[in-house]
């Protein structure tokens, strides 16, 4: 029997939301489907996160040579690897759509993740009229938010058949209560008896970080412990190494196994410019974690009720808006564990690892026999 070919394009392939997701999606179908990936800027740091025993093979990545240029290359890569189906991820692999129409190819996944700092508030006109040119062309658009999917559809003016919402699932297995996990709290020099508001995720601008630091120089009684690594770094250092933060604030690295360090959190904070559904917010939940967040993407709707008056427009009165948040969680320990348990209940309730799975082969299907 003949085993389908997938070719996955990402702009770049690191261990970070996107990249994970997919890397436990093709786990989970096993030797279902044989694999490709293509990074376009040739980062490749997520294969170490494959699965053994799989057939994925790196292919090179294409020249940086402009759009045009770019997708002649990625159009003759078409021709030679002749894949069953291609998935396109986000903006920075859009080059492999226009080799794909240019060849006639319409088996394509084109999925939508959310947006870096440079359309966090506001979207680049160029990349809408290209999105409402090409993406009616692909077999479906995935999206993982109701907030990407209104913009889909309204902006990019895409036919709701052509879209595709799939929310992100998570293993609940791997994650359990937030208990302080003294052990490692003494092995990254934070006091068992203080609060901690941590997050997870990249240290990149859109992440907004430094609003979490702005937002626990205000509770003196709080540390911050950040889960991540990124360009941001040396900037979240200089302020964490200001008097009104000095020694409250502990950068742990990226960590291929976050769920210890949500074990040792208090509240989870998210402070973020712009996400859409962020699994890190899943993670949390599924660790019985209040969460304190900027009201971005989907955020208020994985929440349960009772998390609204924890949530601050990402503005520039959000750092004070978390600040109160934390203060009051801090002075609450009912609250968090009441609030936690309800997160725990939420994910347990809709976002499985299994139904994400299930949802992504039913559509894998759909595109291969189109």
């Amino acid at each position: 029997m003949r085993i389908p070919h997938l070719l996955h394009v990402f702009s770049n392939f690191v261990p970070t939301g996107t990249e994970l997701r997919t890397i436990q999606v093709i786990g989970s179908f096993g030797r279902e489907y044989r694999h490709s990936i293509v990074s376009m800027d040739g980062r490749t740091e997520a294969a170490e996160r494959l699965p053994a025993g799989l057939d994925v093979r790196l292919l090179p990545n294409p020249p940086k040579a402009g759009s045009f240029a770019t997708a002649r290359r990625l159009r003759r890569l078409l021709l030679e690897e002749k894949p069953d189906l291609v998935l396109t991820y986000n903006w920075g692999a859009f080059d492999m759509l226009l080799a794909a129409r240019s060849t006639g190819f319409g088996r394509v996944l084109h999925h939508e993740e959310g947006f870096n700092e440079d359309e966090a508030t506001s979207f680049k006109r160029r990349r809408v009229f290209a999105r409402r040119l090409v993406l009616p062309r692909v077999h479906r658009v995935v999206v993982p938010s109701r907030k990407l999917l209104s913009i889909a559809t309204g902006l990019w003016k895409l036919p709701a058949e052509r879209v595709r919402l799939i929310p992100n699932g998570i293993r609940l297995a791997s994650f359990t209560a937030a208990e302080g996990n003294p052990e490692l709290r003494r092995r990254l020099g934070i006091p068992l008896d203080v609060l901690v508001a941590g997050a997870v995720g990249s240290l990149r601008p859109v992440k907004n970080y430094l609003r979490l630091l702005e937002a626990a120089a205000a509770v003196p009684e709080a540390h911050v412990l950040l889960v991540g690594e990124g360009e941001e770094r040396p900037a979240l250092e200089a302020r964490a190494a200001r008097p009104d933060l000095a020694g409250r604030v502990h950068l742990a690295g990226y960590q291929a196994d976050p769920a210890p360090f949500y074990r040792a959190m208090d509240v989870f904070a998210l402070t973020s410019d712009s996400e859409q559904m962020p699994v890190c917010l899943l993670e949390a939940m599924a660790s019985a974690l209040p969460a304190v967040s900027t009201d971005v993407g989907d955020v208020k709707a994985i929440l349960p009720p009772d998390q609204a008056d924890f949530l601050a427009p990402p503005d520039g009165q959000a750092a004070a808006a978390l600040a109160r948040a934390i203060s009051r969680l801090a002075g609450d320990p009912a609250a968090r564990r009441r609030l936690g348990a309800a997160n725990r209940r939420r994910v347990e309730e809709g976002f499985s690892f299994e139904a994400m799975c299930a949802a992504y082969r039913e559509i894998y299907h759909s595109a291969l026999v189109s």
